[in-house]
């Protein structure tokens, strides 16, 4: 299983098969990274200029960027099948969906609120052998999953629901809102502190 540089799990054995489209592909399957980051990589950018900044993994025309998910079942006859984000070197996915991937629960804020959040940013990727990190891969996972699965064997696709003090902590944020949605007149207000 992939490991933090502290050498915590982080619950899967391959980040790459937790990945939908790379953040910066675009609907037309060019590159925003090499135009807006221009900078950072000017010689990865000169390459995808040049190539009218088309995305070097994807190739626009087999539809990849409007279905993010892996093509179940793929044998080695597919091996062009499924993208291999791992080969550019600017590639970034992070889940954008405010629930645990692991069991489900939802996040819940509230306004002016300053409260822990529910929910954290859990990466899958990390530098290895003083490697630099270029592949940001990051989902969400609620406060007690992410605490499992950095100190035990816990995997993301464990099927499990949600911790009893996660339901108990979201239910009470819940009903707070609630209660911010009751009406209650100046006059009544101003009555209750007379009495």
């Amino acid at each position: 299983m992939e490991k933090t540089p502290q050498g915590t799990p982080v619950g899967v054995d391959d980040p790459y098969e937790f990945v939908g489209v790379c953040d910066y592909l675009t609907g037309e399957g060019t590159c925003r990274y090499a135009f807006d980051h221009y900078g950072h990589d000017p010689e990865f950018a000169r390459e995808r200029a040049a190539d009218d900044y088309a995305c070097p993994i994807v190739d626009p025309e087999s539809g990849l960027e409007s279905d993010p998910e892996p093509v179940p079942d793929a044998g080695p006859d597919d091996a062009d099948a499924d993208p291999c984000w791992g080969d550019c070197p600017h590639f970034r996915c992070r889940n954008r969906d405010r629930e645990c991937v692991r069991c489900g629960l939802e996040e819940k804020r509230l306004a002016h609120d300053d409260e822990r959040p529910l929910l954290e940013e859990h990466h899958l990727s990390y530098s290895r052998d003083g490697e630099e990190l270029s592949h940001e891969i990051t989902v969400y996972l609620c406060r007690w999953c992410h605490a499992k699965v950095h100190t035990s064997w816990a995997r993301i696709t464990d099927d499990v629901a949600p911790d009893p003090e996660a339901i108990a902590e979201l239910e009470g944020r819940r009903s707070r809102e609630q209660s911010e949605f009751g009406f209650e007149s100046a006059a009544e207000r101003f009555d209750s502190d007379d009495g």
